[in-house]
């Protein structure tokens, strides 16, 4: 004679739901994460202040800097006027170029950066700006 159990039978089985939760909640840290681990290519100035500025990718790009004392750097490196128009032969036209001038540059030498840039083809040129 078989002696059965007044209990149901149970199955084991996974709960998914707080599983999933987690999932959700590690990939959101790890996105935070290294959106905030960009890296700045220029050298520090003071940026000026605008409300209209956009945020821009940075995959393709090159960078210059204008200093209060009106020197140009490329990325990090500092670079006489000439020496612009050779660099820029080296990059892809279709790279982006941002500009960033000190707050305190003078307008006349950003403009001549300017000048040189666009003297090369390039027209996909951006200011930088705190927004």
């Amino acid at each position: 004679m078989e002696v059965t159990s007044p209990i149901a039978k149970k199955h084991a089985r996974i709960e998914i739901v707080p599983l999933i939760d987690i999932m959700f909640f590690l990939l959101a840290s790890f996105m935070m994460v290294s959106l905030s681990q960009t890296t700045m290519k220029g050298m520090k100035v003071d940026l000026p202040v605008g409300s209209s500025g956009q945020t821009q990718s940075k995959k393709d790009y090159v960078s210059f800097s204008v200093d209060r004392d009106g020197y140009v750097y490329w990325d990090k490196e500092k670079i006489d006027y000439p020496d612009i128009t050779t660099k820029l032969r080296g990059v892809s036209p279709e790279a982006k170029i941002f500009v960033r001038g000190d707050r305190e540059a003078l307008h006349g030498n950003v403009t001549r950066l300017l000048d040189h840039i666009r003297s090369t083809g390039f027209t996909k040129i951006a200011f930088e700006i705190k927004s």
